[in-house]
């Protein structure tokens, strides 16, 4: 009977793949959510992020239009999952992630060895499994968008940066024999370089899109420059963002050693401070964005490195995170977090408008 059944419910199910679907952001619960503010300010209350919704996987594909439903085709859907015929396509792991020139939202999943592609002019989700021709991805880590559309994914594993076309296609392989676990990636348009943060080695390493090898940066330690298990990395306006885990702090790094590094945070337990900071990043205003993962914050500080806000707090619902990992902006100030342990992506809407400093 289980066999007869499958090619009906298929049959009938075939007719409805057609359908355009949209790209939402879980619209249920993003009506319902709070928007959150800035600490008070002279004039009052000024809301300057919203929380949009998040993204879980190919649920977030809906009818653009909202039609009767058809009780057969509705019954045979029910079929099909109690038939188990297809597992649904979802966030497992999240890592870090971007948002190309078309849109597109990438995303780096551990759990699944595998980059999300989320494709709202589409309405449709790709998973990119392969790194290599038939080689799978392993630990796909770090993420960063490269010239003519190409996207580099760092896997931890592999001890590689893979060079991937548009579609997923991998073109090159960068750091095979010289990288020993990288994790964030960033890379330098004016100056075609790629930063990698080798995590094991406490470096930054540079390349060029050749793969060559151009130099490393830091070494083991505590001091300025020096690094204790780096992770994730970002660009800003002439600087290296740079998540120095195990040292519990962030560093601005001038990409011309033009000035001493800054540091950014400092270790303790008050919101503000830092025990595992791992994705940043920044927007159009050049505030800066942390993820602080231990205690399952996203923290936000001015360009001068003064600490302005902090979002979450340990939790699953709307705007909380369980164990955080990457964070990343894109052009029309969406802030997106990598909600690691609770599978999914959780959106945020910079509104802009000069932000206060929280401690003035």
């Amino acid at each position: 009977m289980r066999l007869l059944a499958i090619p009906l419910v298929l049959a009938l199910l075939g007719g409805c793949a057609s359908e355009k679907l949209v790209l939402r952001f879980d619209p249920a619960r993003a009506a319902t959510a709070q928007r959150i503010y800035f600490p008070p300010v002279s004039d009052g209350e000024v809301p300057r992020y919203v929380y949009v919704g998040e993204l879980l996987g190919e649920q977030n594909f809906v009818a653009a239009e909202a039609k009767k439903k058809n009780v057969l085709v509705e019954a045979l859907k029910w079929v099909a999952g109690v038939l188990d015929l297809q597992n649904p396509v979802e966030l497992q792991r999240p890592q870090s992630g971007t948002v190309d020139e078309n849109g597109r939202i990438l995303v780096t999943d551990v759990s699944r060895g595998a980059v999300f592609v989320f494709d709202p002019d589409k309405g449709s989700l790709e998973v990119w499994e392969y790194a290599e021709g038939y080689r799978r991805f392993a630990a796909p880590t770090g993420i960063a968008l490269g010239p003519a559309g190409r996207v580099f994914v760092a896997d931890a594993d592999l001890k590689q940066v893979f060079v991937l076309d548009q579609q997923g296609n991998g073109q090159r392989l960068i750091g095979p024999g010289v990288l020993e676990r990288p994790t964030g990636l960033a890379w330098d348009a004016n100056a075609a370089l790629l930063y990698v943060a080798d995590t094991q080695a406490h470096q930054i390493k540079v390349f060029e899109m050749t793969g060559r090898l151009v130099r490393s940066i830091g070494r083991r330690g505590e001091g300025p420059g020096e690094f204790n298990f780096p992770t994730y990395l970002a660009l800003n306006k002439g600087q290296l963002i740079v998540a120095d885990t195990m040292n519990a702090r962030v560093q601005l790094i001038t990409l011309d050693d033009s000035a001493p590094p800054v540091i950014l945070g400092e270790r303790g337990t008050k919101v503000g401070n830092f025990v595992r900071p791992k994705g940043v990043a920044s927007d159009s205003e050049n505030n800066i964005y942390v993820v602080e993962s231990y205690y399952d914050h996203l923290l936000i500080f001015d360009s001068q490195a003064r600490f302005l806000l902090p979002i979450g707090g340990a939790g699953k619902e709307a705007g909380t995170f369980y164990l955080p990992g990457g964070v990343w902006v894109d052009r029309g100030n969406r802030v997106f977090v990598a909600d690691t342990f609770n599978g999914r992506i959780a959106v945020f809407q910079f509104l802009g408008g000069g932000v206060e400093n929280a401690g003035e």
